[in-house]
């Protein structure tokens, strides 16, 4: 059984802030987050050990602070988890460091 987020339940109430901060991210040239990553990141990384009496103001709060580097960050570590890059290519490695 999939385990579901405390936070699910607020998902489609802070719909406009996550709409708000995708925004921002493609304005600073990082147009190809989709709000399912960033709600990822959100869920895997700002949000691992959940508030029990949350509210929706400090949801939001949390989505509209995250920075584009932040998120980056996360992306980078969980494309290495999944193997999708393989720094003992040289090709690769190269690719990666223009």
């Amino acid at each position: 059984m999939e385990h579901v987020h405390k936070y699910e339940a607020f998902r489609d109430d802070v719909r406009p802030a996550m709409k708000s901060k995708l925004e921002e991210f493609e304005m600073f040239g990082y147009g190809s987050i989709t709000e399912k990553e960033l709600w990822g990141f959100l869920v895997n990384k700002k949000w691992k050990k959940p508030k029990e009496d949350a509210r929706v103001y400090e949801i939001v709060a949390d989505i509209l602070a995250v920075q584009p580097g932040e998120y980056m960050n996360y992306a980078t570590v969980e494309a290495f988890k999944l193997g999708s890059m393989n720094l003992s290519d040289e090709e690769e490695r190269n690719e990666l460091l223009k």
